[in-house]
């Protein structure tokens, strides 16, 4: 029996955790610029963000203090907003971290591994 690919995940979904991941990987990867954090969520599977969601996402961290903006020289081009998580962006992410974990943890223990299909039929 052939396995399916799992599907993409509904945006609202990814909308919700979007700032929870650009945290994450401007904390593991350091300053990053908009295209290159688009880059980096796709090829880990969020394929379906968009700039017009990403920006938003960046401006309301950097508003909260999760993240500073800083303008740097492009390749060969226009200048570019390069982003960087703070002090407060990281305590941020350990803490949504454990939380986003014990999230996670509670969700699958409710849906079961699918295997049983007849508990609760009447």
């Amino acid at each position: 029996m052939a396995l399916t690919p799992p599907a993409t995940p509904p945006v609202s979904w990814t909308r919700s955790v979007l700032p929870l991941c650009l945290l994450g990987v401007l904390d593991a990867e350091g300053e990053s610029y908009g295209y290159a954090l688009l880059s980096r969520l796709s090829d880990a599977g969020l394929e379906n963000v968009k700039p017009a969601a990403l920006y938003p996402a960046l401006t309301r961290l950097e508003e909260e203090g999760a993240v500073e903006i800083e303008w740097g020289a492009g390749d060969g081009g226009p200048g570019r907003k390069y982003y960087r998580i703070t002090e407060e962006g990281r305590t941020r992410l350990r803490r949504e971290r454990a939380v986003w974990r014990g999230f996670t943890a509670t969700v699958t223990s409710l849906l079961g591994d699918g295997s049983d299909h007849t508990k609760g039929e009447a």
